[in-house]
């Protein structure tokens, strides 16, 4: 299954730091933050990318024609450095198509821009690029699949440190709770999508607002609730809880595990039944 990742952002609350990268450019330790979401996809099985670049794309394409391995990798190194054998690899088996969708394209008109690469793709999954989970993915496009929609978005509850005020008629304060433990729910940035999600989008709009309006009126729209780890990073203070994160648990990094699980269809797939 193929999976588009929208890598146009400029970054603009991470400014003073991000100025000379595109915000999937964003370091995280040894590498940025495009490349952990997309071994959190390839651990999955799902290593067909198509990036939707924007703004200094050339800095993502540089960095996948210029690729270092040793940075993640182990190597044993002989002959004076003649002789270099890795003993794991990144991504020998991955396929990028790196596709030019405009420095000031909407998230729906760079998903339309790519709209050739996906022809003859049921379904595919798509991602803003700019936030981490631990989110058991397969179950997520298991459930899509056994429904009638043409879109999935993950749920998350906000991670910001904000206070939830009621207030009550006149003006009483009537409680305060923090906004991590209400029933508020936002969109995490993780979709499955049918090709039939084409349909829905017109020049200019985003992707979660009018084209899924649309498939909301229609009863073609269904969320999954993730109640693990997820993080974004908007904000260079989200930066520095992911690279703190990066040097303990990294909880998104599910390919520390082992093998991944498989959805139902791929089992469907692989056994012919």
């Amino acid at each position: 299954m193929k999976v588009v990742l929208f890598c146009g952002g400029a970054g603009m609350r991470l400014r003073g730091y991000a100025d000379d990268v595109p915000k999937p450019m964003v370091q995280i330790g040894t590498r940025p933050i495009l490349w952990h979401l997309m071994k959190y996809y390839a651990h999955f099985g799902h290593k067909d990318f198509i990036l939707c670049l924007g703004y200094k794309g050339s800095v993502i394409k540089d960095y996948f024609l210029n690729y270092d391995e040793s940075v993640s990798n182990d190597f044993i190194w002989s002959q004076g450095g003649k002789k270099i054998h890795f003993l794991n690899r990144d991504i020998d088996d991955w396929t990028i198509t790196f596709a030019e969708t405009g420095a000031n394209a909407t998230i729906g008109e760079r998903l339309k821009a790519v709209e050739p690469h996906l022809k003859g793709e049921e379904t595919f999954l798509a991602n803003y690029g700019d936030g981490l989970s631990d989110l058991e993915l397969p179950v997520m496009i298991d459930e899509f699949r056994q429904s009638s929609a043409f879109a999935s978005l993950l749920l998350v509850q906000p991670t910001a440190s904000f206070d939830i005020v009621r207030v009550a008629r006149g003006g009483t304060v009537g409680g305060i709770s923090a906004l991590t433990q209400s029933d508020i729910w936002i969109n995490g940035g993780f979709f499955v999508l049918r090709n039939e999600i084409f349909r829905y989008i017109r020049p200019g709009e985003e992707l979660v607002r009018q084209p899924f309006q649309r498939l909301i009126e229609s009863g073609r729209l269904v969320a999954h609730k993730c109640t693990g780890f997820w993080q974004c990073m908007d904000t260079f203070k989200d930066k520095q809880s992911l690279e703190e994160l990066n040097q303990g648990t990294a909880p998104w990094k599910v390919w520390r595990k082992g093998p991944a699980a498989v959805s139902n269809e791929s089992e469907r797939i692989s056994t012919g039944t």
